[in-house]
């Protein structure tokens, strides 16, 4: 069968493989802990849930504009101006099948071939593919650990061509955990504003924030950079509400537009169930979420400081997210029983076969030398997953 070619321009998952291999050991017998999954362990609290059961229970199952309804748009507006300072109007806004829908939507409406996407790396796994489903092509600008995974203006302006057409700002950032100062992303707009560049600002990490750090994202830098930026975010991470897939973009009317008449022909509305338990989430208690990322605070200072433990690993403390992001580079040339340890793809099936743990490779974010394990799972977990690596490495000649 002929399938379209697009189909071999992109990559599975390689966070949804490592998961589903996991599950696959796990279903015949063995003990598998797994670092992979990028979503909170914690249940959705459950005055979003009562909302949602509400929602069934009052009949709220039917078709909803294609965008989202008024009350939740109102409530994402509400959340951005109270929350990010920042004032949109129901037309500026578009809700979407998850903040993963939201970003392929937006890349299909802006998009197209001859174009570039600056995508600083490392990055999330899917943002080169969606920027290649689109026809356009990534551009990776690798950043250094050195300076904290972060863009500089420097290399931005080096990274831009006349073909540029957006620049991807995810802070805090998956995987690092890496989240820019409002100085910094002013530093960038100033870049920027010799351009007519978009940004796409991926905030679906906001709220996980760890030692007093304050977010931001470009469109707090001045309305001129407002004007061309693109906030990104959804209910997922924050409200541990991954599988109710919720996101939502804010931005100039007319790029929101677009979204939503790309959006009427291939999913057409979001579930209209958990638009109302997001309304929930985005309007009431933020306590839940806060004990929450508490608790991840206490797993980010142990796993960093159990990994910078291990001999020739080294481990960055992130200042968002619930990921670390750690160097093995120190362990590449070294052999177990059957295999020589040549890159983070051998080093994570490595741990695999030999300490049940499972890991994600480096080079799925773009920077080989490192991997990345999540610490959204208990404490546990984490305590008898490191011992189980740190036993593995220390096996290695």
């Amino acid at each position: 069968m002929k399938l379209a070619t697009r189909v071999n321009r992109i990559k599975p998952s390689p966070t949804l493989a490592i998961t589903a291999k996991a599950n696959a050991l796990r279903a015949q017998g063995r003990d598998i802990i797994g670092f992979g999954a990028g979503e909170p362990d914690f249940d959705t609290p459950d005055h979003i849930k009562n909302a949602g059961i509400r929602a069934i229970q009052e009949g709220f199952t039917k078709y909803t504009p294609v965008g989202g309804t008024d009350e939740l748009k109102d409530a994402i507006a509400g959340k951005l101006e109270t929350e990010n300072g920042l004032t949109y109007g129901r037309s500026n806004i578009v809700v979407s099948c998850g903040a993963k829908h939201t970003l392929y939507n937006l890349a299909q409406a802006l998009f197209e071939k001859g174009d570039e996407v600056i995508v600083p790396a490392p990055f999330w796994v899917s943002y080169p593919d969606i920027i290649v489903l689109a026809d356009a092509a990534p551009v990776i600008l690798q950043t250094r650990e050195e300076d904290g995974f972060k863009m500089t203006p420097q290399a931005l302006r080096q990274a831009i061509t006349p073909s540029t057409r957006a620049v991807i700002v995810n802070s805090p950032s998956n995987p690092t955990g890496t989240t820019y100062t409002l100085e910094e992303l002013r530093a960038l707009g100033e870049v920027l504003a010799e351009t007519d560049i978009l940004v796409i600002s991926d905030d679906i990490y906001e709220k996980v924030l760890y030692d007093g750090f304050v977010f931001s994202n470009m469109a707090n830098t001045g309305e001129d950079m407002k004007a061309r930026t693109i906030v990104v975010n959804g209910v997922s991470k924050a409200y541990a509400m991954t599988g109710w897939r919720i996101g939502y973009a804010a931005g100039p009317e007319e790029v929101i537009t677009a979204v939503s008449n790309i959006q009427s022909q291939n999913t057409s509305n979001p579930t209209s169930i958990s638009q109302k338990a997001s309304v929930a989430a985005l309007r009431e208690t933020q306590g839940p979420t806060e004990k929450m990322v508490t608790e991840f605070r206490k797993r980010r200072d142990f796993i960093v400081s159990a990994l910078n433990d291990i001999p020739s690993v080294t481990c960055r403390k992130p200042e968002g997210a619930f990921y670390v992001f750690p160097n093995v580079a120190g362990l590449y040339g070294r052999k177990g029983r059957e295999r020589v340890i040549g890159n983070s793809l051998d080093l994570a099936a490595f741990l695999l076969d030999e300490a049940d743990v499972a890991v994600v490779p480096g080079s799925a974010f773009g920077d080989d030398r490192y991997i990345r394990l999540s610490y959204a799972t208990s404490m546990r977990n984490i305590e008898e997953g490191v011992k189980r690596i740190r036993s593995a490495v220390s096996r290695l000649a």
